[in-house]
């Protein structure tokens, strides 16, 4: 059990405990595909999601759910005392002492560490900007694990690394196992050199290009992601960058046979759907494992031990 801790970066966690949450989630697959274990029998979860999200909030509140507990939803921000212009600090305070833990989304950098600082309760980042995202991380983890492996991994991140906090995130974390990394995007989308530091500090293997082709015949697991449109303060620079990648089958006749593509979703045209029948596309499947993650977190967080 976790305890009292919170869940804001995977820069704060181990690679045993990473495979400890790993290792539960696989545990409680079985109840994520359709059963109940009551774990967290008469837990309140409250998600505060000040940014449109689908797959983050419903797999929380299907993962609460299935562990038997029950999800208290702030809603929309216009709608609540955020918009008479309460603090974060306030709402936190507040909502804190009505649930067992919170899961935040925000468009701010630092906001859920922020939020940390103030609750009674468990904090779970399910986004902050372009910072973090730390159970995308793990169920992307759990994904390789499963459909892939984790060992002598080679894998190629593709797309928006200078704002996606999902890359982000997963590069930390690829680094505990030693995976060599390549970076693909577009140059104005390269990954901060901090983090290309951060990782080279820690003897991770990091290549760069711009050219997708070249590099699909080598990895393992090629991880996709979209340009952000809400990131960019100028429309115009979106527009330059929009369509630079584009995955579609006539780009795997020289992968190899276990290569696995994966997305954080929602995808643009980043991937045709053509892809999605060929035996390489794993994002479906990586989407739903985000259910048997967060249950294995929440039940770390929130257990009998606290």
């Amino acid at each position: 059990m976790f305890g009292m801790r919170h869940v804001l970066s995977m820069r704060e966690f181990s690679r045993d405990e990473i495979d400890s949450v790993l290792d539960l989630a696989e545990a409680l697959e079985p109840y994520a595909r359709g059963g109940r274990c009551d774990a967290l029998s008469g837990k309140i979860l409250a998600l505060l999601f000040f940014e449109p999200s689908t797959r983050t909030r419903l797999s929380f509140e299907t993962a609460m759910m299935r562990l038997g507990g029950k999800t208290l939803n702030l809603g929309p921000a216009e709608g609540s005392a955020i918009a008479k212009g309460e603090s974060l600090a306030d709402t936190i305070r507040v909502i804190g002492g009505y649930a067992d833990a919170l899961v935040i989304r925000h468009p701010k950098e630092g906001s859920a560490r922020l939020a940390s600082q103030f609750s009674p309760v468990p904090v779970l980042n399910a986004g902050d900007g372009a910072g973090h995202h730390p159970t995308q991380t793990l169920l992307d983890l759990y994904t390789i694990r499963k459909e892939s492996s984790l060992d002598d991994l080679k894998i190629a991140l593709v797309g928006d690394l200078k704002y996606g906090r999902t890359v982000h995130s997963l590069a930390y974390a690829l680094a505990l196992y030693g995976a060599d990394i390549t970076l693909v995007s577009p140059p104005t989308l390269e990954m901060p050199a901090t983090i290309k530091a951060d990782l080279a500090g820690k003897g991770t293997i990091v290549r760069e290009t711009h050219d997708l082709d070249s590099v699909i015949k080598d990895v393992d697991v090629l991880y996709v992601t979209r340009i952000q449109r809400e990131r960019f303060p100028d429309p115009y620079e979106y527009s330059k960058v929009a369509k630079s990648y584009r995955v579609v089958p006539e780009n795997l006749e020289e992968a190899k046979t276990g290569l696995i593509i994966m997305h954080p979703l929602p995808r643009v045209d980043e991937i045709a759907p053509e892809v999605d029948g060929t035996g390489h596309a794993v994002y479906f499947q990586q989407s739903f494992y985000g259910v048997p993650v967060r249950m294995a977190l929440l039940k770390m967080l929130m257990g009998e031990s606290r």
